[in-house]
C-alpha cells in the first residue's frame, strides 16, 4: 500500500474519502472477471487478490485488487490506499483508475479497487521466469535493467520529495514494479502488505520495518536496494539461510559493481543514502553506459 502523511503531521481519513471517487458497481466487475475466475486471477497476497478485467466504463483491460476484508484493518487500508493514489500522478506511478465500495451477490461487504494493467506483467516474472513455466523466457538486457532501476528511483523520488504530501511506499519489491508494453516500469502495490499497525510480509529483513518500527524513507530506500541487488544478480532476498542475506552476498562478491544497491540497504537506516543522490548517481551510470557503447533502450 502507499502510506501517505502530511510533512511533520499525520493525515487524518474518513469514509467520505471513498465518495469522492467515481465508482464501478460490483456487477460489472463480476462480469468482466467471468465471476472472478481463476483464468483471471494475475496475482494474490495476503490482503487481496488482483484480476484482469474488461470494464466496459474504461473501454480496455485493467487490473482490479479485490481486498480480503477478513484481514483486520482491509477497511481502513483502502480508505487510506484511495486516498492516497486518488491525486498522485507520475509516469512511473500505477494510478488508481476508480474502487467499488459495495456488496456482493451473498450480501457480503466488497471492496476492490482498479488500476491501469500492465502489459508485460511484473518485474518478478521477469527476473524469476520459473513462476510462467517458460521454456525459453525472455532476459531483460543491461540497458532494460538500468531504464527499470532508473523509473523506480524517479517514482520513490516524487513520493519522497515532489508530492505536497509525502508518501511511503512501504513495500516496494519486484512483484510491485510493473512494466508496460514499453518496457517503462510503474510502481503498484496489488498486496496490501503493509499497514499502520501491521507490517507484513517477509521477503524483506529490515531492521527497521522488521522490528515493527515507525515507517519511514528509510525503509523505502532499504527495499530499493534490495531491488537494485536482486535486479542485477537474479537472486531473491529469500534465498539466503544461516545468517547470510542479499546485501552481505552483494558486498562480498560485488563491492564496486552494485555499490547503489550495498549503500541502500545498510543494516541501519542512517547509513542510508537518500533517492535525490540515488537518482543523481543512476543518471551519471547511465551516461556512462552510453560513452561506452553498451545501448542504454534495449
Amino acid at each position: 500500500m502507499y502510506w501517505m502523511r502530511k510533512r511533520n503531521k499525520k493525515q487524518s481519513f474518513d469514509s467520505s474519502t471513498i465518495d469522492q471517487l467515481a465508482k464501478v458497481s460490483y456487477q460489472e466487475l463480476h462480469q468482466g472477471t467471468d465471476g472472478f475466475s481463476p483464468t483471471n486471477l494475475i496475482g494474490s497476497g495476503n490482503f487481496g487478490s488482483v484480476y484482469k478485467v474488461n470494464l466496459e466504463s474504461e473501454d480496455h483491460v485493467v487490473a482490479v485488487k479485490v481486498l480480503n476484508l477478513q484481514k483486520k484493518g482491509t477497511h481502513k487500508g483502502f480508505i487510506v490506499e484511495c486516498n492516497a493514489l486518488k491525486n498522485i500522478r507520475h509516469r512511473n506511478l500505477v494510478k488508481i483508475l476508480t474502487c467499488c465500495s459495495s456488496t456482493n451477490y451473498k450480501g457480503q461487504e466488497f471492496k476492490a479497487l482498479v488500476f491501469d494493467y500492465k502489459k508485460n506483467g511484473s518485474l518478478e516474472q521477469w527476473l524469476h521466469p520459473e513462476i510462467l513455466n517458460e521454456e525459453n523466457p525472455t532476459t531483460l538486457s543491461l540497458g532494460q535493467r538500468l531504464n527499470i532501476i532508473i523509473d523506480v528511483a524517479d517514482a520513490l523520488r516524487y513520493l519522497h520529495q515532489e508530492c505536497e504530501q509525502l508518501v511511503l511506499h512501504c513495500d516496494l519489491k519486484s512483484s510491485n514494479v510493473l512494466l508496460d508494453i514499453d518496457m517503462v516500469a510503474h510502481v503498484s502495490d496489488f498486496g496490501i502488505a503493509r499497514l499502520f499497525s501491521s507490517i507484513g510480509g517477509n521477503s524483506q529483513k529490515d531492521t527497521k520495518y522488521g522490528m515493527g518500527s515507525e515507517v519511514s524513507t528509510c525503509g523505502d530506500m532499504y527495499s530499493f536496494g534490495v531491488l537494485v541487488m536482486e535486479m542485477l544478480t537474479a537472486k531473491r532476498p529469500t534465498d539466503f539461510e544461516d545468517g547470510q542475506n542479499l546485501h552481505n552476498f552483494v558486498a562480498i562478491s560485488f563491492p564496486n559493481n552494485l555499490m547503489i544497491g550495498i549503500i541502500c540497504s545498510m543494516e541501519s537506516p542512517k547509513e542510508r543514502t537518500n533517492i535525490a543522490d540515488v537518482t543523481g548517481e543512476l543518471s551519471k551510470i547511465k551516461e556512462g553506459l552510453f560513452l561506452t557503447g553498451v545501448p542504454a533502450h534495449n
